[in-house]
């Protein structure tokens, strides 16, 4: 039964724990990495098989390209296979752009553009091989299609990675491989400093639900596009953001002072 195995980077904490979690839910084996903290990587292999599926655990350094992409070939070997991939694992920076320096831009766009398509390559040519089609599913960003004061380099690749999502879906699709992006607003995760913060109890005028998202809530959303029903889903971009893009002319009218100007 489809989905059966999943590699989901990025996999200790956050959007990529509760993903990994989500996939288990659905009937995945899954293949969980980690960059920082093992023991949280092993809080995730937990879950997973508290639900009953397998866990492969093992470190994943991206900044180490283009051998880090090993990470692909090692889990679909343990697991038999890879049914699902999701690029879940990026960086960022806060830094204005006079003041980036080259090795800055390139850390954060090899992280969250090189090592995005390094991976699924890897995983693209497993599923092939297989002869049973797959999911490619990318964890972009609102920062995808809009700017963001601070953030060029996290902007490009972010972009970067959703086009070349889309060329992907175009060639893939005669082998049954759908390719899509998850595109988050703020979500209460560590990238953002919200570790363990209920986004319910926070407030966020700017954005029309009023609030941050649950990692949880964006990882329903990639469990639905690595299942059957997303069959016919392919070389999309889905916004889960409470309505922040909707914003625009919205949240310019509405600024009181030019702190927006800073990161």
């Amino acid at each position: 039964m489809f989905p059966a195995t999943a590699i989901v980077t990025g996999s200790e904490s956050g959007i990529g724990r509760a993903t990994a979690v989500a996939l288990a839910e659905a009937g995945c084996d899954v293949g969980i990495t980690w960059y920082r903290d093992e023991a949280a990587g092993r809080r995730t292999a937990e879950e997973v098989r508290a639900h009953g599926r397998r866990a492969e655990l093992r470190h994943l350094d991206l900044t180490d390209l283009p051998a880090a992409a090993d990470v692909v070939d090692d889990l679909a070997g343990a697991l038999g296979g890879v049914d699902v991939l999701v690029n879940d694992a990026g960086t960022g920076a806060a830094t204005p752009f006079l003041d980036l320096t080259y090795e800055d831009w390139r850390q954060v766009t090899a992280v969250d553009l090189d090592a995005a398509f390094l991976c699924s390559q890897r995983a693209a040519r497993r599923m092939i091989a297989a002869g049973r089609g797959g999911r490619i599913i990318m964890i972009t960003s609102v920062h995808e299609t809009q700017p963001r004061v601070g953030a060029a380099p996290y902007c490009a690749a972010k972009a970067g990675l959703g086009l070349t999502a889309a060329v992907m879906a175009l060639e893939l699709a005669e082998h049954g491989i759908t390719v899509n992006c998850v595109a988050p607003g703020e979500i209460a995760t560590p990238m953002t400093g919200q570790e363990d913060v209920d986004p319910h109890t926070e407030s966020r005028p700017g954005v029309p639900l009023g609030r941050p998202g649950d990692a949880r809530e964006i990882a329903a959303v990639v469990a639905f596009l690595a299942g059957a029903q997303a069959s016919y889903v392919t070389g999309a971009s889905w916004t889960v953001d409470g309505g922040m893009n909707r914003m625009g002319p919205h949240a310019g009218s509405h600024f009181t002072d030019d702190s927006w100007r800073r990161p």
